[in-house]
């Protein structure tokens, strides 16, 4: 087992093993921009110049104010202001907080959830894989986007209420994957020979089992942190997803929206910048884990 995580390790960063991650410069250079924008996320409290959501600091008479590089723009606001005087970076800080931690979460939490099912159909078989197979199949036969505004229209806007809904549309891909990497590894004689030791079922499954499901596991997390990001977009975009007091980037595009077609372009503009190179920095991490880790890649 130790030598099995060893090896996929060894594969993300040691050079010595052929291609690995960080021979790659679009892998370095994505990891690097997804490490800065998971900081500034972080830390937006201290990294921010403002604190835009502090009402007893807004002024109205800054509303709408463009880059400082326009006229009319003022240093105080790099990225000009929107609608109510806010200042756009510091919004976008705080707005890519709110939507790494909704993405992250929901991310790590259908993975929990997710991956124990997946060992359990997996490992047991029999009734219990088909039911959770078929369960699998009729959450994947639906539209996810269709599936996280049918749950947020009953249970309302909230940021705990989207990490539910994401949870819910994303358990499904990490089930099957796990469930088809553990259906490999159940054949294996280490698995046969901790059975025949009477060794208990959990800690066969988790253990045993579990880390030798890793590889492929870290590349769906990866990529779905970065897909529930965007369904967290959509939903606040359209107007069902986080409340107007704990805006993402997606409720801040949507305040900018109908400001577009007057000139005002980088209310939306900016937050839309922001959550593109958020999202397609993690893919390349993902998709850069994927080729890593997949034996049979060769130079």
């Amino acid at each position: 087992m130790q030598a099995a995580k060893a090896g996929w390790f060894s594969r993300i960063w040691d050079s010595d093993v052929g291609y690995s991650f960080r021979t790659s410069p679009v892998a370095v250079g994505a990891a690097v921009i997804a490490f800065v924008c998971i900081f500034c996320a972080v830390f937006a409290p201290w990294v921010a110049p403002h604190n835009p959501f502090d009402i007893s600091t807004l002024e109205l008479s800054d509303a709408q104010l463009p880059p400082a590089w326009l006229p009319r723009g003022s240093s105080k606001y790099l990225l000009g202001t929107d609608d109510q005087g806010r200042d756009m970076l510091s919004g976008i800080l705080y707005g890519l907080r709110i939507s790494l931690g909704v993405g992250v979460g929901s991310a790590l939490i259908a993975c929990v959830v997710g991956t124990s099912l997946g060992l359990l159909a997996a490992y047991v078989g029999g009734r219990a894989d088909a039911a959770i197979m078929r369960l699998v199949d009729l959450q994947l036969s639906f539209p996810s986007i269709l599936v996280a505004l049918m749950i947020l229209a009953v249970l309302g806007k909230g940021v705990m209420n989207v990490v539910l809904a994401l949870v819910i549309v994303e358990w499904a891909y990490y089930t099957r994957t796990v469930r088809a990497s553990a259906l490999v590894e159940r054949r294996r004689e280490y698995i046969e020979a901790a059975e025949c030791l009477a060794l208990p079922r959990r800690r066969i499954i988790f253990r045993h089992l579990l880390p030798n499901c890793l590889p492929p596991l870290i590349v769906i997390v990866t990529q779905q942190v970065a897909r529930a990001i965007a369904l967290e977009a959509t939903l606040s975009f359209l107007g069902l997803g986080v409340p107007i007091t704990e805006p993402s980037l997606g409720l801040l595009i949507a305040n900018g929206y109908q400001y577009m077609l007057s000139g005002k372009y980088w209310i939306s503009f900016y937050p839309g910048i922001a959550l593109l190179v958020t999202i397609v920095s993690i893919n390349l991490v993902g998709d850069q884990l994927r080729d890593v880790l997949n034996p049979r890649l060769t130079r």
